[in-house]
């Protein structure tokens, strides 16, 4: 029997609409980037957010966009991130924008300041109280567009090979502190000295450093600190250290709509699975510190000295913001959306922590 014609038709319509959809699928664009750490690849949960990101990207994207992640050991330039996105070496990057103080003061504050915002209060300022859009206008002249990357938290205040008492005892101390908790810590008199993350336990034990901070109990432990410094001292200079992606500007407009957003989206997720990783990571090493380590001594720094910190960051403030609109813009941005939601802060968790002790 033959096949009525009306049918034949529509099944060589379907049969050519579907040969033509598959060359339409087989002929979209791959895009093939490569993104620069600032980070050794052991560096956890550092590392961990961009190659997290990488994997949701390439599985959302169904493999239409392929970052490879170059390290620190590879391309040799852990501080050299932000230049190399920007002169088109790297598509993207991952870094914390307070270690191009020198470089570019401005940027500094989108990590974290000395006594700014708690990690929660500084990614609502990013999201919705105008943060975002200060930190792209930051970075427009860099051709690179930066999106928050991983929150390490409240970081400590960090390992030292004495007690810390008065203002003298500060001075001349040599110590690994970036951003601004090392301008400040200058201003009183430290030796600021900045290195690698892989450098900091030798120079340590060596004598090249009497005293450093990192992160906190999560990662300092990794790293061997508390074999070396008895004096381990609570924070004040990082609430909230924020890392950041960057992204080239004219590759990322390359991109089509859906895999902008793609990108967009495993990048916020990322950043916020770093934060509640590390979290979690301080806990368990502070529970395991306070057990297998009791020669470590918890410290806080006097208020005295606390005092003459909070005092030369704001000199240090007033100083940058009378030559640096841009910087002044931001910092008058943080702290006028500090001052808002550290009411509710106050109220809501601060007073829950104190009743509930």
């Amino acid at each position: 029997m033959s096949r009525p014609r009306g049918v034949w038709a529509v099944f060589v319509v379907l049969m050519l609409a579907l040969s033509m959809g598959g060359m339409a699928k087989a002929e979209e664009k791959v895009f093939k980037w490569k993104l620069a750490t600032t980070w050794a690849p052991t560096l956890v949960p550092f590392i961990d957010a961009p190659k997290d990101m990488v994997k949701m990207v390439e599985k959302m994207s169904g493999g239409r966009l392929l970052i490879e992640i170059v390290t620190s050991d590879k391309h040799k330039k852990p501080y050299g991130v932000l230049d190399m996105v920007k002169d088109d070496e790297y598509e993207m990057g991952h870094s914390a924008a307070y270690y191009y103080i020198k470089k570019d003061v401005t940027l500094a504050p989108l990590t974290t300041m000395p006594f700014g915002m708690l990690p929660y209060e500084q990614y609502a300022w990013f999201y919705y109280g105008g943060g975002m859009a200060l930190m792209q206008e930051a970075y427009a002249g860099y051709g690179v567009l930066s999106f928050p990357g991983g929150s390490t938290g409240n970081e400590m205040g960090g390992w030292f090979n004495k007690e810390i008492n008065t203002l003298d005892d500060l001075k001349g101390l040599k110590m690994r502190i970036p951003g601004f908790g090392g301008m400040v810590m200058s201003e009183l008199g430290v030796k600021v000295v900045n290195m690698p993350a892989v450098k900091l336990a030798g120079a340590l034990k060596s004598g090249k450093l009497d005293a450093l901070e990192w992160v906190g109990p999560g990662m300092d432990i990794a790293l061997g600190f508390h074999k070396i410094a008895k004096y381990y001292y609570s924070g004040w200079h990082e609430p909230a250290s924020e890392m950041q992606y960057l992204v080239n500007t004219a590759k990322y407009n390359e991109l089509p709509e859906d895999l902008r957003e793609i990108l967009r989206v495993a990048m916020k997720v990322t950043a916020y699975n770093m934060y509640i990783r590390l979290q979690h990571m301080h806990g368990e090493a502070w529970a395991t510190m306070k057990k297998e380590y009791p020669n470590i001594v918890i410290k806080s720094f006097p208020i005295s000295i606390m005092d003459a910190m909070r005092e030369a960051n704001n000199k240090i403030i007033r100083r940058i913001s009378a030559k640096n609109p841009m910087f002044k813009k931001i910092i008058d941005s943080k702290r006028s959306y500090q001052e808002t939601i550290r009411a509710w802060t106050k109220i809501s968790d601060f007073l829950y922590l104190v009743e509930s002790l």
